[in-house]
């Protein structure tokens, strides 16, 4: 059975910006599941998830919180899964106080901490640590950087029409 991704959330309103992760997962067929538990206010549930998790059949953990939640760091500090976090974007320091609460920690405790808001590379870097093990899932993410390298590609197609177009 391939292994899921558990993706964590300190608040619901934390799932637009969640949203990205959960839907890259699904389109490369990878099973996750998605909880809002809080490192204040929950955080003997949040515990729980994460000390249990490897036994649920997870391979990663996603953790997405705002402000100085540190929910990413909770979740670590109870796994030896990797954790990989999303600084979440809020009004007062723009995401700066959830990007330094996620990236700062403690030796032997690490998170992989990806952009404020950057819940899509995130998920991709879920998928390639699951990839390790599962060539189905490896050869979806190579097809999924051919795609985008045709992308670039075709996008440099066209600058160079309008280039050319304007001389």
């Amino acid at each position: 059975m391939p292994k899921k991704i558990g993706v964590v959330m300190g608040s619901i309103s934390d799932w637009e910006a969640v949203r990205p992760a959960a839907e890259l997962l699904q389109s490369l067929g990878v099973p996750y599941e998605a909880h809002v538990y809080s490192a204040h206010r929950t955080p003997a549930q949040a515990a729980v998830f994460a000390r249990d998790a490897r036994q649920n059949g997870f391979g990663a953990l996603i953790a997405a919180a705002g402000k100085a939640a540190h929910l990413a760091g909770a979740l670590a500090a109870q796994t030896t899964l990797p954790v990989i976090g999303i600084p979440v974007k809020a009004a007062a320091l723009d995401g700066l106080d959830a990007l330094l609460s996620t990236v700062q920690m403690p030796a032997g405790i690490p998170v992989a901490t990806v952009a404020i808001d950057g819940a899509y590379n995130a998920a991709m870097l879920a998928a390639q640590i699951l990839a390790v093990e599962d060539a189905a899932l490896a050869a979806k993410l190579e097809a999924q950087r051919v795609k985008m390298t045709e992308g670039v590609l075709a996008k440099d197609l066209e600058l160079q029409q309008v280039i050319a177009s304007n001389t």
